[in-house]
């Protein structure tokens, strides 16, 4: 990435157009450039202290409950690395001393069964798909994932769900129903819900943020294809558009490049040459 010139200082309507290239949207510019106009100097020191007030806080860790299984859900549009992600999660998971059963509720792309069974025979991790009652239905999906990791006493589940387009009111309302079925079966589940958003396809992400935070209750966003994007500053709108903070960075397609999300570091990354 990289927004600032070689120089020590720089006018404001450069960084407005900077800004913009960098796909901040017009809201998050407007708001950047205004209290950048206010800061004793226009300079990368100053842009960048105002960008990690605007990422909000580190992020924290995940939630636990109090006896498990935990019940993670994942939403995100198909072609954001929703499934991979959930892959890389279980790793980190996995890493850190948890058991993890992974959950095949994207019911409706072809192949999303499939290559969530792969991750799942890869990291050794027990794997729940749609049987031929299932076919089409998410939330029995996920429902049988919990039940199976109750009675196997796996700590955590991973449920991938429907990963249709944001615009699908179908989609939302399957969404919904997997949020009251899995808290039906497990008393405060979903105990986080996470949103799996591209950052290269920038303001179309906060739009895409914007319609599943009005469907489904969202506990923290997953920002994937950061390596290398110039469209690095949708982060930066993503977060405004979206109040809920940012827990993971998604910087590659290995099973670790899952990366906690540090808002000093990204804004410097974002910044800076």
């Amino acid at each position: 990435m990289g927004l600032w010139k070689k120089v020590d200082t720089i006018k404001l309507e450069e960084v407005q157009r900077i800004l913009v290239e960098a796909d901040f949207g017009v809201a998050a510019t407007n708001e950047t450039v205004e209290r950048l106009s206010r800061a004793d100097r226009v300079d990368q020191a100053s842009l960048e202290r105002i960008v990690v007030e605007q990422l909000g806080p580190a992020a924290a860790p995940l939630a636990r409950a109090a006896e498990p299984p935990t019940v993670i859900l994942i939403f995100g549009v198909n072609g954001t690395g929703k499934t991979t992600s959930v892959a890389k999660l279980a790793k980190r998971l996995q890493d850190e001393g948890r058991s993890v059963l992974l959950a095949a509720a994207d019911t409706f792309r072809a192949g999303a069964t499939e290559q969530l069974k792969v991750w799942a025979d890869r990291l050794g991790a027990p794997f729940v798909g749609g049987g031929a009652s299932q076919r089409g239905d998410p939330a029995a999906v996920a429902f049988d994932a919990v039940e199976a990791a109750t009675t196997r006493g796996v700590d955590t589940v991973l449920v991938d769900t429907a990963g249709r387009l944001h615009t699908d009111e179908r989609l939302r309302e399957e969404l919904k129903k997997v949020v009251r079925v899995v808290g039906k079966c497990r008393a405060g589940a979903p105990h986080e819900s996470l949103l799996v958003l591209d950052a290269s396809v920038g303001q179309n992400a906060v739009r895409q943020a914007e319609a599943f935070a009005a469907a489904v209750p969202l506990t923290g966003l997953v920002i994937t294809k950061l390596d290398g994007t110039a469209k690095g500053g949708s982060v930066v709108a993503l977060r405004r558009a979206v109040p809920v903070p940012i827990r993971f960075l998604g910087t590659g397609e290995m099973l670790d490049d899952l990366e906690l999300f540090d808002p000093v570091k990204f804004a410097h990354h974002l910044v800076s040459e």
